[in-house]
């Protein structure tokens, strides 16, 4: 990296505006924005070009360990880098899942041989890990499935879970799909195997019934809840209702903005299939609305 750096005539992208502006950097720092900065180091016209922050991206799934051919942690940082992303969170869905220090630490070595870009990771929740999850060290927050997806993580009985919110105090980062509503769907549509229903065994009340059990607890226990991939409208008017003060955040895929069901179930097939899954546009809607006007 260079100790100094200047980039005059950029679209700067600030707080509350885009303003064309001059930025200086020193050692990896900025130190000054503004029209009548003095050049430090080397001088770039980016003229015509917008300059953003480096982007953080909390939830990543690179394959690394176990799933190598697919993507590791240095094809996955690259690809970030060249996005702009200079630091991104991993999920420890891997094969075998993180669940443990010692698999920490090794995922960890692997991240500090490989990455180009900054890192942190996420530890698995089981039924059992109540101890490593708290013990681990230098980790961005617990994952728990709440519902069955990619890869073998699961933990499903709301008892386990209120033990794992009411003991500790790093940040919960949860998938929420609740298991039982699943498992009912699946079972009432078991006779058909056509993706377009996919929506269907994933359904609305299953994301909500597991954001309200995990709000419940993150309430009663004043632990820090963040819910990952918001995908429905009746989330949006539940989480409306939470009263202020509470220490709940959540965010959104880019695809629930802007891909809809049963459209593009229709278009790609199994190539539209994620967990949570598509919905409707009423819901895209929603969840875009949503994120501009929560600010509490």
């Amino acid at each position: 990296m260079k100790t100094a750096l200047t980039i005059r005539n950029a679209e700067v992208v600030l707080p509350v505006k885009t303003e064309r502006t001059d930025v200086s950097v020193i050692n990896g720092r900025i130190c000054a924005i503004g029209n009548e900065i003095p050049d430090v180091g080397e001088v770039i016209d980016a003229d015509g070009l917008f300059l953003l922050p480096g982007i953080i991206d909390p939830q990543v799934h690179f394959r690394e360990p176990g799933a190598n051919h697919k993507e590791d942690l240095h094809s996955g940082s690259c690809a970030a880098a060249a996005g702009g992303v200079t630091s991104f969170l991993d999920m420890p869905n891997n094969t075998p899942p993180v669940i443990t220090r010692q698999r920490m630490q090794e995922k960890k070595q692997l991240a500090a041989e490989k990455s180009v870009v900054n890192y942190g990771f996420f530890m698995g929740a089981t039924p059992n890990n109540l101890e490593e999850l708290n013990a681990v060290e230098n980790v961005c927050g617990i994952k728990i499935f709440m519902g069955s997806s990619t890869g073998d993580l699961l933990v499903d009985d709301s008892d386990v879970l209120e033990k794992i919110f009411a003991n500790g105090s790093r940040l919960i980062a949860v998938h929420a799909e609740d298991e039982s509503v699943l498992q009912e769907n699946k079972e009432l549509l078991k006779d058909i195997s056509d993706v377009r229903i996919h929506p269907l065994l994933r359904n609305e009340s299953v994301a909500l019934r597991a954001t309200k059990l995990a709000v419940r607890f993150s309430l009663k226990y004043q632990r820090r809840l963040h819910i990952l991939h918001l995908t429905t409208e009746d989330e949006c008017d539940f989480l409306r209702t939470l009263p202020r003060g509470h220490r709940i955040s959540t965010e959104v895929c880019p695809q629930n903005f802007t891909l809809t069901a049963p459209e593009c179930y229709e278009q790609l097939g199994t190539l539209a299939q994620m967990n949570p899954p598509l919905r409707t546009a009423e819901d895209n809607i929603a969840l875009l609305e949503g994120s501009q006007g929560w600010n509490y």
